[in-house]
């Protein structure tokens, strides 16, 4: 049986009581959370003090119910190294956190590289972002939980982040194969991709889009663009659509992924927090555990 979570920009207003109770109701085995009651900053939220950490593991226990994943705002993409150098020590805690809440993992970003940069210097940023993994890596083999780089702006692009992941020196550090993101944004075949990345894939992100002529945007949507990309420079827009309802080619991405023996999470990242417009948590998070699963099987039949 495969294991379903959903990521919380699904549901941007939930309190944590509402991530647990709502994810067992809708049929799912965990959560990976990227923000609470709209806070990105996890280390900040109340919930995870260290006083009350006993509190969540227990909760979580009772409700059989996994934290599979923490999605951090964590890049490496800055040309200043005491930048980067800050983004580790963030990283650091997100890696203690996560081990506390029993998570396997903490996703971090590439994000962006030198735009009309000569070869010399978009190499460099790539290794910059190389070391950065690296450092964050070293630390998580003393503790447990990975360090995932996201298929995600620039590196949506799979030839980046293979060339990146050649350079990283630790085996505790894998890929989020957001499988959308290149096919959509880099018109890449799935098996491409997979070709390119798959020894390093250890959990993947599943979303649905269509392509629609350019509408206007009112005022909340851009605003929620452009929180977006204060976050996350490489965040790009898509037209998305319920899980199984649009263009993109679930089966295929399935059959590649069964061929590999693939036994990570697959978790849907409806991104409400970012398109306030489509539709809420309590339409799109209940149609995803039975769907998928009914896919998979059509793939591998019990």
């Amino acid at each position: 049986m495969i294991k379903t979570s959903y990521s919380t920009l699904s549901c941007p207003d939930w309190s944590w009581r509402e991530l647990l109770e709502f994810g067992v109701r809708y049929g799912y085995d965990g959560v990976e959370i990227r923000l609470i009651e709209r806070e990105t900053d996890l280390l900040s939220r109340p919930e995870f003090r260290p006083s009350e950490l006993v509190s969540r593991r227990r909760e979580l226990a009772n409700a059989g119910f996994q934290v599979c994943g923490l999605a951090s705002s964590v890049r490496f993409d800055d040309v200043n190294a005491g930048a980067r150098k800050k983004q580790i020590e963030i990283g650091q805690a997100y890696v203690d956190l996560a081990a506390e809440l029993g998570a396997s993992f903490v996703r971090v970003f590439g994000d962006v590289l030198p735009e009309h940069a000569d070869a010399a210097v978009r190499q460099n940023a790539i290794e910059n972002i190389a070391e950065g993994l690296t450092r964050l890596g070293e630390y998580a083999e003393t503790i447990g939980p990975a360090i995932l780089i996201e298929t995600h702006g620039d590196f949506s692009d799979s030839q980046v982040t293979q060339q990146t992941m050649q350079l990283v020196c630790c085996g505790e550090v894998g890929v989020l194969w957001d499988t959308h993101h290149p096919w959509r944004f880099c018109n890449e075949e799935l098996p491409t991709t997979f070709d390119r990345l798959g020894q390093w894939v250890r959990h993947t992100h599943w979303k649905d889009s269509i392509v629609r002529p350019q509408l206007s945007k009112n005022e909340e949507v851009h605003q929620a663009a452009q929180q977006a990309h204060e976050l996350m420079s490489g965040h790009r827009h898509a037209d998305y659509v319920l899980f199984g309802a649009g263009e993109f080619p679930v089966l295929e991405c399935l059959r590649l992924l069964h061929h590999a023996g693939y036994d990570g999470w697959f978790s849907l990242e409806w991104e409400k927090m970012w398109h306030p417009e489509i539709e809420d948590p309590e339409i799109a998070l209940p149609l995803f555990p039975g769907r998928i699963r009914t896919l998979w099987e059509l793939v591998w039949p019990v």
